[in-house]
């Protein structure tokens, strides 16, 4: 099944870029790295809150998706209409098999956000379909955390914009989101899904989105 069609049977009236979370009733808004800021007293990167976002990224992933998961892996390019895209380092670097990379499907869409120059600019959606053993996953999500930063691995910009991806669990009915090395986002279509995770990782979640999460969720806090 394509991501269009997966997303008007499993969620629909979904769009597909950031803040998945507030578009959708049952999700959770994770907070990373803790309050360690992410430049030190001497102005340089303070890599002890990059390895506590990847521990957090990589716990959450292991807990929502296993082996056997049937995904999606979903990227959103924002171009403009003018420039050819260039190619994807999301597919390249991350897709174990490069056979795989004549399965990628591509649609391309208007603009999503506000802008001045909207009608100049397209958003172009690339899906594969694979499995967790066909990506490298560590690679893969610490380049989603890296959009600000010079630290590898990266995705690469186009027209300076950092592309989005998302990973799409088919099995399970979960998206999974990453933004940046600030926060991720993970939607769900059954509650019981999420409603573990939230209570074994509630510190991880800003008190602001705390009320919102349990009505969604069903839980109290």
């Amino acid at each position: 099944m394509d991501i269009e069609n997966y997303l008007k049977l499993k969620f629909p009236r979904l769009e597909l870029v950031p803040s998945i979370y507030y578009q959708w009733e049952i999700g959770i808004h994770f907070s990373l790295g803790g309050d360690i800021y992410q430049l030190t007293e001497t102005g340089e990167l303070n890599l002890e809150r990059f390895k506590l976002v990847y521990k957090q990224i990589t716990t959450l992933f292991d807990e929502l998706f296993q082996n056997d998961d049937e995904l999606l892996l979903v990227t959103n390019l924002y171009k403009d209409k003018t420039v050819a895209a260039r190619k994807l380092k999301v597919y390249q670097s991350f897709l174990k098999c490069k056979k795989d990379l004549y399965r990628i499907k591509v649609k391309t869409y208007p603009y999503p956000f506000e802008s001045d120059d909207a009608e100049q600019l397209e958003m172009q959606q690339f899906s594969v379909p694979c499995k967790r053993e066909d990506l490298i996953i560590s690679g893969l999500l610490k380049a989603a955390s890296h959009e600000d930063f010079p630290l590898t691995p990266k995705f690469g910009k186009t027209l300076n914009s950092y592309p989005d991806v998302f990973i799409v669990n088919m099995t399970k009915d979960i998206i999974f989101f990453i933004y940046d090395d600030r926060g991720c986002e993970i939607i769900a279509n059954q509650r019981d899904l999420l409603s573990p995770l939230y209570e074994k990782y509630y510190d991880w979640v800003e008190e602001v989105d705390r009320k919102r999460i349990e009505k969604g969720l069903g839980v109290k806090g």
